[in-house]
């Protein structure tokens, strides 16, 4: 559990947090070119309707969270492509790197596998945006679209809350809201 509120903690710095696991279901596919007419209208409607829906999805601000071997390594080699500290502790094994509106995180023994996040109610530089689509919202519409979780955002709640999905490749997908 010690580890588990670590990694919540060093995590939230490039907004990811409590890591519940959620699971990727149906994929949406895109406009076919067979012969059938009916079948490809049919088949084109409900990828603009499953299109518009995810249209409406304000995910908040975008960061990578990075497992690394050597954190000094790692730091020494983004630095090179013009990222730099922006938060974090390197005594305790993980570091925030910001180039514009870029984040990476740098995370060395925390987590085995990379993670993209999405923090619904941030901008890029973690501050509060005036509107945004809140996490269980954003969960309501995921498992509307077909998307199989494993676990959820405890939906009776408001303010900070949090779910997983991964994608068809294994990749691990955090949507995680602070306020």
């Amino acid at each position: 559990m010690r580890r588990r509120s670590l990694i919540r903690f060093a995590v939230a710095a490039v907004g990811a947090a409590d890591l519940p696991l959620v699971g990727c279901g149906k994929q949406s596919g895109g406009i076919p070119t067979g012969s059938n007419k009916s079948a490809n209208h049919e088949e084109a409607q409900r990828s603009a309707t499953s299109h518009t829906r995810e249209k409406d999805m304000q995910l908040g601000a975008f960061s990578i969270s990075l497992a690394v071997k050597d954190l000094e390594a790692s730091r020494a080699f983004y630095e090179k492509f013009g990222f730099k500290a922006f938060a974090g502790d390197a005594t305790k094994n993980w570091l925030i790197l910001k180039n514009g509106d870029h984040v990476i995180g740098l995370f060395q023994g925390m987590f085995d596998k990379n993670i993209l996040a999405f923090n619904p109610g941030w901008d890029q530089n973690a501050q509060k945006l005036a509107t945004f689509t809140d996490v269980r919202e954003l969960q309501r519409q995921l498992k509307a679209n077909g998307v199989q979780l494993m676990s959820e955002a405890d939906e009776s709640t408001t303010g900070p809350a949090s779910f997983m999905a991964v994608d068809p490749d294994g990749n691990t997908i955090l949507f995680d809201q602070h306020v």
